[in-house]
C-alpha cells in the first residue's frame, strides 16, 4: 500500500462511491468539486492508494482566501500591514467512512499545510484558514495549532509565517 495525493480527476477517480457520512461533504465531492476546479474556485486533492487508484480515501478542497487584519489575534498582527492578510482556505476535508481512525484526516491536513508552505515560496500566504462544520471539528483543528478568529465562531486559522524561507 502506497498512499498518494493527487488532484481530483473525474475521469479516473470514483467520486460516486465516496461516503464520509456528512451529506454536504459527500455531495460536494460528487457534484461540485469538478466544476469548482474547472472554474478556478477550488482545487480538490484526493488521497488514494496506488493499488486502487480510482478509490478516494479522503479529500481536501483548497482555495485562495484572505482574512481581515482584525480577525487575527493580537500577537499574530505584529509587523503586518493594515490590509487583508493573504491566506489559503481548506474549504472541505473529509475521510471515507470505511477509512476512519487511520490518521488520514491528519495526512490530508498535513498535505494542505505543505501546499500552503510551497505556495508561500512564490506568492504571499500568511495563514491557513478553515471553517469548521461544528465544535467537534473545530477541536480537531485546534489539536494541530489552529486558532479561532476574532469574529467567526467556527473559523480558525493556522499561522504559517515562521516556517520556510
Amino acid at each position: 500500500m502506497a498512499l498518494t495525493f493527487t488532484v481530483l480527476d473525474g475521469r479516473h477517480h470514483d467520486r460516486a462511491s465516496f461516503v464520509c457520512g456528512v451529506a454536504a461533504l459527500d455531495d460536494y465531492l460528487r457534484q461540485r468539486a469538478g466544476q469548482h476546479q474547472r472554474d478556478g474556485i477550488a482545487t480538490t486533492h484526493v488521497l488514494i492508494d496506488d493499488a486502487q487508484p480510482a478509490r478516494i480515501l479522503g479529500y481536501c478542497a483548497l482555495s485562495a482566501a484572505q482574512l481581515h487584519l482584525h480577525e487575527l489575534r493580537e500577537e499574530d498582527r505584529k509587523r503586518l500591514p493594515a490590509y487583508p492578510v493573504p491566506a489559503m482556505r481548506v474549504g472541505r476535508l473529509a475521510v471515507s467512512r470505511s477509512e476512519t481512525g487511520k490518521g488520514y484526516g491528519q495526512l490530508l491536513l498535513g498535505h494542505a499545510v505543505n501546499l500552503a508552505l510551497s505556495v508561500r515560496k512564490t506568492m504571499g500566504v500568511r495563514v491557513l484558514v478553515v471553517d469548521a462544520k461544528d465544535a467537534q471539528v473545530a477541536v480537531f483543528y485546534e489539536g494541530f495549532g489552529f486558532r479561532y478568529t476574532a469574529n467567526a465562531a467556527l473559523t480558525l486559522y493556522l499561522p504559517i509565517s515562521g516556517v520556510g524561507p
